[in-house]
């Protein structure tokens, strides 16, 4: 026991030294995968061009509409961003997630320190083909691909995934790199945890006659029902995140999930949340928590669409009495211990991808979701 105090002490030293002396080489390398936004308005029109021609995002009918429509939208859109502040701080947020989880990894997990997080977004830098190659320089011993989606979608973390077989499918994969995959994390009780307490400092926001009938309102970024009736797991892997957060409230409230951010005239999962606000109005309801249940940080979904359209401008509309909204995970010290017990338990296990990521939806029709299992499955089983 104490021959292994010993090497842990020493291990730690070593560490504090690198890091004090500026010079790191990563044993084991975190990439964070999201899908960005664009940190300032000039960002804004590749940001939603990128969006729009990602056929596993946005399936349209034909090619010259993704351009079209990103064009159309670009002012619309570059408006809202200066609305909250010119830009999004989806990066400043992930960035900081990042440091502050590699640092508690290398707290608790020594044996695969010094952890270095990476940023892979997916439709604005850092892209994640340009952070690939960042690591392949780097060359640590151990790469973890965390998706920063707890729930997992064809659309989110599955377009991320592809991107990343496609960056490599006619170059040489980097062999001498041990990589894994951590593709979804919605029942983690640390998240689980991070949400409740969130909701309870909005609930304690109201007066306490009033508490207890304040709705809380899960929301969650919409999907086509044709997505949905293809079998993507996201509905039923938000459902499972909002019941357990309820769990862990007690079933204080009552409670509702709903969806947002619909896109195009196709129809989309509903009840929508600015609906759903509408009719609970009209049932007598007048006073809100909204809790964006999908989304780890911050950014123009939860700063724009739910704290200026549905908290203050559908409220007054409305006539709601109270709409609050409960800050998404950001830096909460729960979140963060949630990131580093989930990757430590990861690199315990030494499991590589998951049964479950490797299998496509039942009525999946993407070539290239089919090519990306393959690629996946052939590698990492290795």
């Amino acid at each position: 026991m104490n021959l292994q105090i010993g090497r842990l002490s020493q291990k730690m030293a070593l560490l504090s030294r690198c890091y004090s002396s500026g010079v790191v080489k990563p044993k084991t390398g975190v990439l964070l995968l999201n899908m960005g936004g664009p940190q300032n308005i000039d960002q804004v029109r590749d940001y939603l061009h990128r969006i729009m021609t990602d056929r596993d995002m946005i399936q349209l009918p034909f090619q010259w509409m993704g351009p079209w429509i990103a064009k159309r939208r670009t002012p619309e859109v570059q408006k809202k961003y200066q609305e909250i502040g010119g830009g999004s701080p989806i990066l400043k947020w992930t960035n900081l997630q990042g440091e502050l989880m590699c640092k508690e990894l290398d707290k608790i997990s020594p044996d695969t320190a010094p952890h270095k997080h990476y940023v892979g977004f997916r439709y604005v830098n850092p892209l994640t083909e340009n952070t690939l190659d960042q690591i392949e320089e780097d060359a640590p011993e151990r790469v973890v691909i965390f998706s920063q989606y707890p729930q997992y979608s064809c659309a989110t973390s599955g377009s991320s995934f592809n991107s990343i077989y496609h960056h490599y499918r006619h170059r040489d994969f980097p062999k001498h790199i041990k990589w894994s995959v951590i593709d979804r994390w919605a029942t983690n009780p640390l998240l689980v945890k991070t949400f409740a307490d969130n909701i309870r400092k909005e609930l304690n926001q109201f007066p306490e006659d009033q508490r207890k009938d304040v709705i809380i309102l899960f929301s969650a970024h919409s999907l086509p029902l044709r997505a949905v009736n293809r079998g993507d797991s996201y509905p039923s892997e938000v459902g499972a995140t909002v019941a357990l957060v309820m769990d862990e409230l007690k079933m204080c409230n009552p409670y509702s999930l709903v969806w947002q951010s619909k896109v195009g005239p196709l129809p989309w999962l509903e009840p929508f949340t600015d609906d759903a606000i509408k009719g609970y109005v009209k049932q007598g309801k007048k006073n809100f928590v909204i809790v964006p249940i999908a989304f780890v940080n911050e950014h123009i979904e939860t700063l724009h669409e739910l704290d200026i359209e549905y908290c203050h401008e559908l409220a007054e509309e409305v006539g709601a009495e109270k709409i609050r909204r409960a800050a998404a995970p950001n830096d909460h010290p729960l979140f963060i211990n949630a990131l580093s017990d989930i990757v430590s338990k990861h690199l315990k296990s030494n499991e590589r991808i998951t049964e479950k990521f490797t299998m496509r939806c039942p009525k999946c029709t993407n070539p290239r979701c089919d090519e990306s299992k393959k690629w996946y499955k052939a590698l990492f089983r290795q």
